[in-house]
C-alpha cells in the first residue's frame, strides 16, 4: 500500500516541458501522463490552461482520453491580477474551465518580485493570494500554492515570506510548496528554512527545487527530512536551465533509503521502464549515468570491482538493481582482468569456471586487441564472438565466406550547390554460401549504408533471421597516429534485432574496412545460434542444405 500521507507531485508536462529542445504534442503529453500514472505518482501537473493553447487542448482531451488509476490531474496557473477580482479574472476562469480536481497556483513570496515583477504592493499581493485561493476552494477545487522564490525571499524578508504561507493556508490551500526557483540553495539551508517555516506556521508544506547547484535531489530529501509532505519534480530532472529535481531519483531514495513506501515495491520495479518510455516520448535521451535507472547505474568496469562483485554483488552496489527494474552489467576493457571476463561471460549465459585457462586466454586477447584500438564496452556482440573462440579453443565456424567486396562513389563535384550532381554510393559483395557464389549490389547514402544493403541483399534469402537486423547507430573515432590522415579508425555500430539491441566494433587503417569488419560481426552474431539456415540462395534453383556448424 502506497504511503497515503505523502504527496508525489510530477510537473514534467509543465515545468519539465521548459527544457531546451523539448516540444511535446498533445498526444505526447497524454502518453507521458499515462506512464506516470502507471508508476504511481500522486499528482500530474498537466500545464497552464488559458496561457498555453496546447495545454488548454490537453485538458480538454484529458477529460475523455485519460483514465488515470492512481494520479490526480492538476492545472497550473497564477493568482488573480492586481486590481481584478478573482471571479472575473480570465486566467482564474481558465483554471476552473480545465475541470481538474486540483489547481496549483504560483504566488510571489519575494518582496522584490512583488514590487518589480508584479508591480504591486505587498498588501495587494497577499490579497491576490487569499482571494484566488478562496474562490477556487469555494468552487470545489483542492488548491496547492507554489510560493515562488521562497528561499531567497525568506532570507530577504522572513516575515513577509511567512505571511504568504499563512495567507494561502488560511484561505484554504491544502499544501504550500516552498520553491527554490533560482536553484541556488544548499541542503543545510533548505532544511533549516523548511523546519523554521513549519514550526512558525504549522502549515502543511511541500518542496520544489531546481538544480542550478546540482543539489535539487539533495535539497528535496533535506526538505522531506525537515517535514515537507509533498515533493515536486520531473522525469529525468527535465526543466529549464539545469533542470528540476529528478522525481525518479527522489522516489527510489524515499522507498529504498528511507523505507517510505510512497509507491508500492511492485511499481518501483517499473521505474527504469517508465524512464525509458518517457525518454522515447520526449525524444530526449536520459543520462546513462542517471541514478538507479541509467544504463550505467549498475555497470562495472574496473578489475578491482569485478573481482569483488564475483564474490558478492553488494560489495560495489548500494542496492539491488532489479528493485528499480535495472540490471547489473560488466564492461570488458583493458582496465579489467579475468574477473571482468568471467562476470561478463556469465552475464551472457556462459558457464565458466573462475580462473580457467579459457577465461585467461580471453582476457589476454581483449587486452591485446584494445591496445591496438579495439573497444568492447559498447560491442557486446563482437566480444561474444571472441569469447566463443576462446572457450572452444578454435576459430569460429562461419556460415559463409567473403570472396570480395568493393565500394564505389559516383557523381558530385564536391562543391555543393543546387546544380551539383547528387553523389551515389554503390557497394558490391561476393560471398560463398555452402560453396555457391552469391553476388549482390547495394546502394546507399554512404559506404556503410551501401555495404549494409548489399549484405542484406546477398544473405537475407539464405538466412531469414537476418531480415530483422537493423543498423540504428554508427560512430567512428580516429585513433591517434603520426598524422591525422594516416591514423587508424575505430568504428562502433549499434543494431536492433527484434527486441534486442547490441553493438559491434571494427578497427582498420581504412574507415570503410573498419566498418566492413563491424558489419560482418553483426551478421555472424545473429547467425551464431540459428539452427535452421540457409534457406534459398540468390539465383539457386533448389533449396540449399541446412547449415550445420
Amino acid at each position: 500500500m502506497a504511503e497515503q500521507s505523502f504527496q508525489l507531485y510530477d510537473t514534467t508536462l509543465r515545468d519539465g516541458a521548459q527544457q531546451e529542445g523539448m516540444v511535446l504534442t498533445v498526444e505526447d503529453k497524454l502518453a507521458v501522463a499515462r506512464e506516470l500514472d502507471t508508476l504511481g505518482v500522486g499528482f500530474i501537473e498537466g500545464g497552464w490552461p488559458g496561457a498555453v493553447p496546447r495545454d488548454t487542448e490537453f485538458f480538454r482531451r484529458a477529460r475523455t482520453e485519460l483514465d488515470l488509476k492512481h494520479a490526480v490531474l492538476a492545472a497550473f496557473g497564477a493568482t488573480r491580477r492586481p486590481g481584478v477580482p478573482a471571479p472575473v479574472d480570465p486566467q482564474v476562469r481558465a483554471l476552473l474551465a480545465a475541470e481538474t480536481p486540483v489547481i496549483t497556483l504560483v504566488a510571489k513570496s519575494h518582496t522584490g518580485h512583488v514590487r518589480d515583477a508584479l508591480r504591486t504592493t505587498l498588501a495587494e499581493n497577499l490579497s491576490m493570494i487569499g482571494g484566488t485561493v478562496r474562490h477556487l476552494v469555494h468552487a470545489g477545487r483542492r488548491v496547492f500554492v507554489d510560493a515562488e522564490h521562497y528561499f531567497d525571499g525568506y532570507q530577504l524578508n522572513r516575515e513577509y515570506a511567512l505571511a504568504v504561507v499563512r495567507t494561502a493556508a488560511e484561505a484554504g490551500a491544502e499544501t504550500v510548496v516552498l520553491c527554490d526557483t533560482n536553484g541556488g540553495s544548499l541542503p543545510d539551508e533548505v532544511a533549516a528554512v523548511v523546519a523554521e517555516t513549519r514550526a512558525l506556521t504549522g502549515v502543511q508544506l511541500g518542496i520544489h527545487c531546481h538544480n542550478d547547484t546540482g543539489c535539487a535531489v539533495a535539497n528535496t530529501m533535506a526538505a522531506i527530512d525537515a517535514g515537507a509532505v509533498q515533493a515536486q519534480g520531473t522525469a529525468h530532472g527535465y526543466g529549464e536551465r539545469c533542470g528540476n529535481a529528478d522525481l525518479f531519483t527522489v522516489i527510489a531514495n524515499l522507498v529504498l533509503k528511507r523505507g517510505r513506501e510512497v509507491v508500492p515495491l511492485e511499481r518501483l520495479a517499473g521505474l527504469a521502464a517508465t524512464g525509458r518510455a518517457i525518454a522515447e516520448l520526449t525524444e530526449l535521451p536520459s543520462s546513462a549515468a542517471a541514478p538507479y535507472i541509467g544504463e550505467s547505474a549498475f555497470t562495472h568496469k574496473a578489475g578491482l570491482h569485478a573481482s569483488a562483485l564475483r564474490v558478492d554483488p553488494d560489495l560495489y552496489q548500494h542496492t539491488r538493481p532489479e528493485l528499480v527494474g535495472n540490471a547489473m552489467r560488466t564492461l570488458v576493457s583493458d582496465m579489467g582482468g579475468r574477473s571482468s571476463i568471467e562476470l561478463k561471460a556469465r552475464e551472457l549465459g556462459y558457464d565458466v569456471e573462475a580462473g580457467s585457462d579459457e577465461v585467461a586466454r580471453a582476457a589476454t586477447r581483449v587486452k591485446e586487441l584494445e591496445s591496438n584500438g579495439y573497444s568492447f564496452e559498447s560491442a557486446d556482440a563482437s566480444f561474444e564472438l571472441l569469447l566463443r573462440e576462446e572457450l572452444t579453443g578454435a576459430p569460429r565456424t562461419r556460415p559463409f565466406e567473403v570472396e570480395s567486396w568493393s565500394v564505389s562513389v559516383f557523381g558530385g563535384s564536391g562543391a555543393g550547390g543546387p546544380h551539383d550532381e547528387a553523389v551515389r554510393t554503390e557497394a558490391t559483395v561476393r560471398l560463398s554460401v555452402l560453396g555457391r557464389s552469391i553476388t549482390a549490389t547495394g546502394h546507399g547514402n554512404g559506404p556503410v549504408n551501401a555495404l549494409d544493403t548489399a549484405l542484406h541483399a546477398a544473405l537475407d534469402p539464405c538466412f531469414p533471421a537476418l531480415a530483422r537486423l537493423q543498423l540504428v547507430d554508427y560512430r567512428v573515432r580516429v585513433l591517434s597516429g603520426e598524422t591525422g590522415s594516416s591514423a587508424a579508425a575505430r568504428v562502433l555500430i549499434s543494431y536492433q534485432d527484434g527486441n534486442r539491441r547490441w553493438g559491434t566494433v571494427g578497427v582498420d587503417a581504412n574507415t570503410t574496412a573498419a566498418s566492413w569488419h563491424a558489419l560482418l560481426d553483426a551478421v555472424h552474431y545473429v547467425l551464431l545460434d540459428d539452427p535452421a539456415r540457409p534457406a534459398l540462395a540468390v539465383g539457386a534453383t533448389e533449396p540449399l542444405e541446412p547449415f550445420r556448424p
